[in-house]
């Protein structure tokens, strides 16, 4: 299978990606995930304000097939939620980069950036 893997981001084991700028953190699922997944129909997402920690499940995504956690790639402060995935999770079928879940003040990130992924190394991850 031919998956997209921007250059540009982060990547998890758990197939999140994240978009930095500066201390904020995009954070969304990956092409791989939402071909895994299959027909997204609901998407619970953190509260802003709520603290996320590197790796830890922090909401869940369900599709037609099944439910699946949705882990934060990054530690730190939600201070964005993208509303339109919220209301239309289907979104994420279509284009998972450019439809972000939330958005989070990083803290700490020097701790675990190293067990982040670069595009070539997600793409050996899900060996494409």
């Amino acid at each position: 299978m031919n998956y997209k893997i921007p250059d540009n981001l982060l990547y998890s084991e758990q197939h999140e990606w994240i978009l930095l700028d500066e201390n904020i953190a995009k954070v969304g699922i990956t092409d791989f995930a939402q071909k895994e997944l299959g027909d997204i129909v609901y998407i619970e997402v953190p509260n802003i304000n709520q603290k996320v920690e590197f790796m830890k499940v922090c909401g869940s995504i369900e599709s037609v097939k099944s439910v699946s956690d949705l882990y934060s790639p990054v530690e730190g402060i939600v201070i964005d939620i993208n509303e339109e995935v919220v209301n239309k999770p289907e979104l994420l079928n279509q284009d998972p980069y450019e439809h972000w879940i939330f958005k989070t003040e990083i803290k700490n990130f020097d701790k675990y950036k190293d067990k982040l992924m670069s595009a070539e190394k997600y793409r050996e991850f899900i060996g494409e």
